[in-house]
């Protein structure tokens, strides 16, 4: 198997700017020039952690064609979520757009009730094994990053576990401790990807993007408030030696998740 390539693009958002945020970040891609595998871009990547549903977006609407255009460009997927609206409810989704222009999504299944999320989108029930150069990765969303049942890697489903998100820089303790747990208790890697800058509500974050083995070894180097998109390699080789050596995951206890 084939080591997998992602580049984590930390930076600030334009508030309730679906163009200003394309437009931004066309710019940014356009300063990644080796090749990877995978992008990944914050939650609410077109508008920031916004209530505001008067600016969210359909599933053909300007956000979803420019991300397939991008993904066909750069070759390879480009995921992160957005706002969008459909059958009258609105949801925090998270986009796989592949480069043939196919995708999966995953609608946000923790609602951060705290800004009253729950109160403007509807909650997801499922989660999304997606799968990449034969890797399984699944992709999650901010707030889900606290519960550790629903990230659970039962039966070693997935490779790679992502956070997309919105997470203020009051709460980065609790960020940076969840990351590397995460991926330790998981044998997975574990990346996420968090915005950096001032929004809407005046609410700061600091990034703290990162890439963790399942030994919970940093293999990142981006800086809190760096504006910078980052290349990282995962190694499939070390993943399953690990596993080997290491197979935890035969101890797990089993489970089933009541929706």
């Amino acid at each position: 198997m084939e080591d997998l390539k992602i580049t984590l693009v930390q930076t600030p958002l334009h508030w309730e700017s679906v163009e200003k945020n394309i437009s931004m970040f066309d710019e940014l891609l356009n300063n990644v020039k080796e090749q990877t595998d995978l992008i990944i871009f914050p939650e609410m990547f077109s508008t920031g952690f916004t209530m505001n549903t008067a600016v969210a977006e359909t599933m053909d609407g300007k956000s979803i064609a420019w991300l397939k255009e991008k993904a066909k460009e750069k070759n390879c997927v480009i995921t992160g979520s957005l706002m969008i609206t459909e059958n009258g409810k609105n949801y925090n989704r998270l986009i796989w757009m592949q480069p043939d222009g196919s995708f999966e999504m995953y609608d946000k299944r923790h609602l951060f009730r705290m800004a009253n999320e729950q109160n403007h989108f509807t909650a997801g029930d499922k989660k999304l094994i997606a799968t990449l150069k034969g890797w399984k990765i699944c992709p999650l969303i901010c707030y889900d990053l606290r519960f550790p049942v629903w990230s659970r890697n039962k039966n070693l489903d997935y490779d790679v576990l992502i956070y997309v998100a919105n997470w203020p820089a009051r709460r980065s303790l609790a960020w940076n401790t969840l990351i590397p747990a995460r991926a330790v208790e998981n044998q997975s890697y574990v990346v996420a990807v968090n915005r950096i800058g001032p929004d809407g509500y005046n609410v700061d974050y600091s990034g703290n993007s990162v890439a963790y083995n399942p030994l919970g070894e940093k293999l990142s180097n981006l800086q809190p408030n760096e504006n910078k998109c980052e290349t990282t390699t995962l190694s499939w080789k070390n993943l399953q030696d690990y596993r080997e050596k290491f197979p935890a995951a035969m101890d797990a206890d089993d489970f089933e998740l009541i929706k």
